[in-house]
């Protein structure tokens, strides 16, 4: 048979009631096992004595079975902040001079009524309350480690200080709060001083008289055995948990003869009634309902729902900021475009421009950091599928402009940006480019007047939607990389094809295969994909070779290729 677990190694356990804690009762059964030392035989014949009577040896034990005596078992039901009074209380308090506080005026007078009704029934059970100067003392002498040689921080300092358990809300605090929300530069002893919780929590504790009968009431000989905490939230803990199939919990005392006592806490609280039960779940129900019916009140009933096979496509964008750009005063214009089968809300503009922003150094770049919200509302409706028109993404194209001391403005660069296939946050930086003209003229008209080439349409960034033909020739135009743009995307997605839970579901790879099965567009997606990440790790590999050695093998090639 496994040994009972020592009280002071067990766990505690956290409970939630709605009902008010003053309907809580324990059980609590206390008995004396035997002391723990050497085991000593068990029963010796009977001596016989000088004049015929019988000596019992020292070894002797009750038989099995046997009734223990009154001192060595005892059994007592407690309800929550019940007093029940120990020895020593009753011989401290019996004296009315000793009584200095009402608290210990009251407990004067309930012993003596005690007394007058043929005294208490419990001996070895008692109970500390929340207002008996024994849990002050147990919340103050805590510790926060096992170290013997602790040293309390200010905090812990605080914390056992602070009377958890009693609400007190002073009203230079409150009032303080309420006119000043928040402090901009707190001194030290204020961060220390609001570091502090003030939950309140009531506490009470069930002890333990575990010394030798005769000697009841020394302070040496209590021992805590269940400490329950109660706070405003209906948050019941109770150290040690209740017994319940784990078995009964074991005391070991100091001393020659290392006595050892178990006991058992149990829930004696009395069960709700059926009809009871069902009452206060009609009367939760109705309350829930109610509130349900306020939330609705305060949201309304105007959330929309998409119609089957359209895509709702919502973005929360934000121009985050602009490096690397020659010139000062920068200033973004962007407008979206939206393909085939895509639209758009009559009231959503497609189209923006940021304030202008003064750039400052960091690092080796010049940062102008824009913070320019923008919000963009489109649904996408399922068409049919062909090879002729593949669905595409909407795009976001922008230029990035510079304004100089005369409002003379020039293009710094162009770029585009396809919005993202897939939802949730999306932190993207586009690199930009402009047209340039050869020779210094070109430069020198705009450094001293301003204007320079202008793309006539800035879908020409991409592949224009406006284009017709087989082949996009860009033959003899002329740019150079500028800097880049940051955005920071938010992007939601809603459509009824989400609700779908058949294991298709789960192997489609984008959203659009969801609404329709478009899989040569997603292959086309994802071969574009691979090839641009394969052409920029071959760049990247370029750029780190040496420069004969890259001419070496260019003039290699050449030869090969010769007849």
């Amino acid at each position: 048979m496994a040994e009972p677990p020592l009280a002071a190694e067990a766990g505690g356990a956290v409970y939630r009631s709605r009902d008010p804690v003053r309907n809580l009762r324990l059980r609590v059964r206390i008995q004396r096992i035997t002391s723990d030392g050497p085991l000593l035989p068990q029963a010796l014949p009977p001596l016989a004595g000088p004049r015929g009577h019988e000596l019992l040896g020292l070894a002797d034990r009750p038989a099995t079975g046997a009734r223990r005596p009154p001192e060595e078992e005892e059994e007592a039901e407690v309800g929550w902040q019940e007093k029940l009074f120990s020895q020593f209380e009753v011989d401290l308090y019996q004296n009315e001079s000793a009584c200095q506080t009402p608290l210990d005026q009251q407990y004067h007078e309930e012993i003596l009524k005690l007394e007058r009704a043929g005294g208490r029934k419990n001996y070895r059970i008692f109970t500390y309350t929340d207002h008996d100067r024994f849990t002050n003392l147990e919340e103050h002498c805590q510790k926060v480690t096992d170290s013997d040689h602790e040293v309390p921080s200010y905090l812990a300092e605080r914390m056992a200080n602070v009377r958890r358990r009693r609400q007190d809300r002073r009203p230079t605090e409150a009032s303080s709060l309420k006119s000043k929300i928040i402090t901009w530069e707190p001194s030290e002893e204020f961060i220390k001083n609001n570091h502090v919780i003030n939950t309140p929590v009531q506490t009470m504790y069930i002890m333990g008289d575990l010394g030798p009968y005769g000697k009841l009431g020394h302070r040496e000989y209590e021992h805590v055995l269940c400490t329950i905490k109660v706070d405003g939230n209906g948050v019941i803990t109770v150290k040690p948990d209740f017994t319940g199939t784990k078995g009964a919990y074991r005391v070991e005392l100091d001393g020659e003869k290392r006595e050892v006592w178990k006991y058992t806490i149990e829930n004696a609280s009395v069960q709700v009634q059926p009809e009871e039960e069902e009452r206060e779940q009609c009367v939760f129900r109705d309350l829930y309902g109610r509130h349900k019916e306020y939330l609705s009140g305060l949201v309304g009933s105007e959330f929309e729902m998409t119609l089957p096979g359209t895509l709702r496509l919502f973005v929360n964008g934000e121009i985050v900021s602009a490096q690397g750009y020659e010139y000062d005063n920068l200033y973004v214009h962007f407008f979206l475009e939206l393909p085939n089968q895509w639209s758009s809300p009559a009231f959503q503009q497609l189209s923006g421009v940021t304030q202008t922003c003064a750039t400052k150094t960091v690092g080796w770049d010049n940062v102008a950091h824009f913070c320019y919200p923008f919000t963009l509302e489109m649904f996408f409706t399922q068409g049919d599928e062909s090879e002729d028109s593949l669905p595409q993404w909407p795009v976001l194209y922008f230029e990035v402009l510079s304004l100089d001391f005369w409002q003379r403005y020039r293009v710094e660069g162009y770029g585009s940006l396809v919005l993202p296939a897939s939802p949730g946050l999306h932190m993207l930086t586009i690199p930009t480019w402009r047209p340039v003209e050869l020779g210094t003229v070109a430069e020198l008209r705009r450094f001293f007047i301003g204007g320079s080439p202008e793309l006539e349409d800035i879908t020409y960034v991409r592949i224009p939607s406006t284009f017709k033909g087989e082949r996009l020739s860009r033959f003899g135009f002329r740019t150079e990389t500028t800097g880049s743009v940051t955005f920071r995307l938010y992007c939601l997605q809603q459509s009824k094809a989400f609700l779908e839970t058949s294991a298709l579901r789960q192997r489609m790879q984008s959203v659009l295969d969801r609404l329709g099965g478009f899989s040569q567009q997603s292959s086309v997606y994802n071969v574009l994909e691979a090839f641009q990440r394969a052409r920029r790790r071959m760049q990247e590999a370029r750029k780190s070779l040496p420069q004969d050695l890259i001419s070496t093998s260019a003039s290699t090639v050449h030869q090969l290729q010769e007849p």
